[in-house]
């Protein structure tokens, strides 16, 4: 899991998600090439069973990225670190979209071939609850009021709800189904033609890289977004900028920080004036004497 998420990491720069980007495209038109004009039709389904090259390479990237969910979730209830919880995060996304696909491709599939868009099939059952679960996990991570209660919450739900994903694989053959059994991802040689193997092996890789392209964006995008909402540490108080002149030296301390009181000599006098001369003696004066 620590390899896997280093590199993701590494994965996520923009001249990696460039390449894993152009390397997933051109996948999918290989695949969809091969599938609709090189690989002959089956003998009993005809043409529309070329929605397998991509249904079921879309179920195993569901099963895949769950499990991702659930060694994460364990990941982080062991050690409480951040980053497992944004792996979690980031898989169940992207199981939930895959899942999703291979509910809808199933029912194009099913409506020529059963009569019906869709029925309680023990498969077609078990992968609604499925996706009701991994829906309900999201749905979980926007309620819970604190980051490290909704990775607590988060995760144990991500761990439980695994449960589903062997149930689905084997419940054609627990229980009698419309759905066929497994063809490649089962005990023994696969029970399909070489060329469609081949074609089927290209669409797994194809999805498989799909997955990781989209896993490397949204774990990037998780990490500026975790950045984005880290609270803004400042300073408490702000220091006095002194002006400076001209020159960029300072031109002497702030007015606020002057002490207080009159200025040096204000106290003396540098130049007194002379005193002034006395009086003369008026006439009334000269009387009296």
């Amino acid at each position: 899991m620590r390899y896997l998420y280093r590199l993701l990491t590494l994965a996520g720069s923009i001249r990696a998600q460039r390449v894993l980007g152009a390397a997933t495209l051109a996948g999918l038109v290989a695949t969809v090439t091969i599938g609709l004009f090189v690989v002959p039709p089956d003998a009993t389904q005809g043409d529309v069973q070329r929605l397998m090259y991509v249904h079921v390479p879309a179920a195993w990237v569901t099963f895949f990225a769950f499990g991702i969910v659930f060694l994460a979730s364990c990941a982080y209830l062991k050690t409480g670190h951040t980053r497992w919880d944004r792996m979690a995060a980031a898989s169940a996304e992207i199981g939930v979209q895959f899942c999703a696909l291979t509910i809808l491709l199933g029912s194009l599939w099913g409506r020529p071939v059963w009569g019906t868009w869709w029925t309680w099939d023990p498969r077609l059952t078990t992968t609604a609850v499925l996706l009701l679960i991994y829906i309900g996990y999201l749905s979980l991570r926007r309620v819970a009021d604190s980051p490290a209660r909704r990775a607590k919450w988060s995760a144990v739900v991500g761990v439980v709800g695994f449960i589903d994903v062997p149930i689905v694989h084997l419940s054609v053959v627990w229980w009698r189904s419309l759905h066929q059994q497994a063809t490649v991802l089962r005990l023994g040689a696969p029970t399909i033609a070489g060329s469609m193997l081949a074609a089927l092996l290209l669409g797994f890789v194809t999805f498989s890289l799909a997955y990781g392209y989209l896993m490397a964006v949204r774990l990037r995008v998780g990490r500026l977004e975790d950045r984005a909402a880290a609270p803004v540490s400042r300073p408490s108080t702000m220091r006095a900028r002194r002006p400076q002149t001209a020159g960029g030296q300072a031109a002497g301390p702030p007015a606020s920080s002057l002490p207080a009181g009159p200025p040096p000599g204000a106290g003396q006098n540098p130049d007194p004036a002379p005193a002034p001369a006395p009086a003369p003696a008026t006439a009334a004066s000269e009387s009296h004497a």
